[in-house]
């Protein structure tokens, strides 16, 4: 009807934009959070190796001074701490998993099984607690055994 009048003329993206704002903000809220949660478990793992190798410097002094390497001393630490890691992830995997149908519906072009995203958090997460293990296995390697064996 060439009578009617014209209003709210926009482009079509700015339609689109508007429609999914909502959705938008939620994911950057999401990822803002995921972000928050990186750096607080990094934080968390670093504070337990750090007592863990605090509690064991007696341990490790008596293993520097039956001739254990500073490598065999890192790769002692970072096992213990990348055991509990990989527990960690292997049980967020699983909850992942079974977690993601309920979100599936906010979510654009994936299925609710996204192989790539599980396997790049769960590599994400692996290096930040790799970095958290290595700072306190860097300082157990450093341990003087005497006062090591004089502290307790």
């Amino acid at each position: 009807d060439s009578e009617q009048p014209i209003t709210h003329v926009r482009a079509m993206d700015e339609w689109l934009s508007d429609a999914l704002a909502q959705r938008r903000f939620t994911f950057v809220l999401f990822g803002v959070f995921a972000g928050v949660a990186l750096v607080l478990a990094g934080i968390g793992i670093y504070g337990v190796m750090s007592y863990s190798v605090n509690q064991r410097s007696q341990e490790i002094g008596i293993r520097i001074t039956l001739g254990a390497q500073p490598g065999d001393v890192v790769r002692l630490i970072l096992g213990s701490g990348m055991a509990m890691v990989a527990v960690g992830i292997g049980f967020g995997l699983v909850f992942s998993v079974l977690l993601a149908r309920g979100m599936n519906r906010l979510l654009f072009g994936i299925g609710s099984f996204d192989a790539p995203s599980f396997l790049i958090t769960a590599a994400l997460l692996v290096i930040v607690a790799l970095a958290a293990c290595y700072l306190p296995a860097r300082r157990a390697m450093r341990v003087d055994p005497i006062v090591a064996l004089r502290h307790e």
